[in-house]
């Protein structure tokens, strides 16, 4: 039957990469992919799923069932959210297509893609050899800021999900066995009062002053926090202009850690920070809290699924034109990153990987016990049920993510291959886990175990809904 669900993406080959392409040009921020959204839960619906809109509290999030009778049931988790300020043109070099709007920095074009047409593929197959079970696609927004999964998985919609299989685009092929780190985003409002700063300074009380004196009292902690912990900001309001001290400033904090226990340690601590900052300066501190992620349990039992169906499809082949646009991407960056980066990974036989720019290897994982610095809203679905998110190959190797480079590799044929390639192994995955019951009963029996000395319980307190409304103004301040 997997015959019949790769052919079924060969011959719909050019739909799914305009799917993707469509995406591409949305562009949409977090919480507000509403194009986006509908195009794919659209697409569902037309092949017979039963689509649910606006799930957990977020417009557009939807979940998306197609079932042929009991047995199994099988998550497909697809992403379409993009980031601020990387829109780029389909070039091999940094040129904007429209100045400062978002674009598809991680490849979430793909990301959404493959699960939606893996889902129509393995209903495909699943109508045609009779197979039994169910398929539920999670359209999931706001990978990249906000962690829509987790109000997912807090609202329980991954409750009687037997395994779960995601696709992140990368510079990789295969189904990586590391962690992720667990994170808390924050924000931190400071409240003064206005004043002339010149004429009467001592009549202000300045909430700038608090936002960078609690920033120096957090890099003063730096030295007191565990190795693997990240702590970043950015200050997001600090004033009008200088003559006017500033009544309100705010920064944004992530808190990341490889467990969520040391997060939760670590953000109790600067919350200390934060409270003394507003007693040194008399203002008022409201903390904001948006979001709270857990670390990743990747299965190894997944991941041999998923690297043996890779292998079994082949990975893509290059044209010429594919490795010439790859080379003058290279040519942005310095060939000392790509070193950097792969000493990082400690991917075996770095050296082998120094003159390539497209990968096309398929590797056994090599980083179980490792932890990425990254978060993903993945790993509290992870903590549901068995779970795997693996990569194809559609960046340059060494090129940074999060940048013009992925955002032109998303959008043209490298983008493409890597989709359809990996639409074709989590269709392949899928119907293993339906049809071969001693992988599904050995990926359980492994989580199972990774759960006896955890128990899980959301981040985001109960009485915190998806923050909407910071999604919207943030776009709307995009245009």
């Amino acid at each position: 039957m997997k015959e019949s669900a790769w052919g079924w993406i060969d011959e719909n080959r050019e739909h799914i990469v305009g799917l993707s392409d469509k995406v591409w040009d949305y562009a949409e921020l977090g919480l507000v992919e509403e194009k986006s959204m509908r195009l794919l839960a659209d697409e569902l619906e037309k092949h017979g799923f039963r689509v649910e809109r606006g799930v957990a509290g977020m417009p557009t999030a939807f979940i998306a069932t197609w079932s042929n009778g009991e047995g199994p049931t099988i998550g497909l988790m697809g992403e379409y959210d993009a980031l601020p300020g990387l829109n780029n043109k389909k070039v091999p070099w940094k040129e904007a297509q429209r100045g400062g709007a978002p674009g598809h920095g991680c490849g979430h074009n793909i990301h959404g893609v493959t699960a939606v047409s893996a889902a129509i593929a393995t209903q495909h197959a699943m109508k045609e050899g009779k197979i039994k079970g169910t398929i539920r696609m999670y359209g999931s927004p706001a990978e990249e800021n906000y962690d829509g999964k987790v109000f997912m998985v807090r609202a329980d919609l991954f409750r009687g999900v037997d395994a779960c299989l995601s696709h992140h685009p990368g510079s990789l092929n295969t189904a990586g066995l590391s962690s992720s780190t667990a994170i808390n985003s924050v924000k931190f409002h400071y409240y003064g009062k206005t004043s002339h700063a010149a004429g009467s300074p001592e009549q202000g009380r300045s909430a700038l002053d608090a936002v960078e004196l609690m920033n120096v009292g957090v890099n003063f902690l730096r030295e007191h926090v565990i190795d693997k912990a990240r702590i970043h900001y950015v200050i997001e309001e600090g004033g009008g202009q200088p003559n006017v001290v500033p009544d309100y400033a705010r920064s944004w904090y992530y808190i990341r850690a490889p467990e969520r226990d040391q997060v939760d340690h670590i953000y109790t601590r600067i919350l200390k920070v934060a409270e003394g900052a507003a007693m040194m300066t008399e203002t008022t501190l409201k903390v904001e809290f948006l979001t709270g992620v857990y670390n990743t349990l990747p299965s190894k039992a997944l991941s041999g699924v998923v690297v043996a169906n890779m292998r079994k499809i082949g990975a893509p082949t290059y044209s010429e034109e594919d490795l010439a646009f790859a080379a003058e991407i290279a040519k942005s960056f310095p060939k000392e990153q790509k070193v950097d980066n792969l000493r990082k990974s400690k991917i075996p036989n770095p050296e082998k990987y120094l003159d390539v720019d497209v990968v096309t290897d398929i590797l056994d994982p090599w980083n179980e016990g490792e932890v990425s610095g990254g978060s993903t809203d993945v790993a509290d679905v992870s903590w549901q049920t068995p779970t795997m998110e693996f990569g194809t190959a559609a960046f340059v190797l060494g090129a940074p993510g999060h940048s013009w480079q992925t955002v032109a590799c998303s959008g043209t044929s490298l983008g493409h291959k890597s989709l359809v390639f990996a639409a074709k192994t989590m269709a392949g995955a899928t119907l293993d886990l339906l049809t071969k019951p001693e992988l599904l009963a050995e990926a359980k029996e492994e989580h199972a175990k990774k759960m006896q000395s955890r128990t899980y319980r959301c981040a985001i307190p109960d009485e915190i809904g998806p923050p909407l409304e910071v999604a919207k103004t943030a776009a709307a301040k995009l245009g």
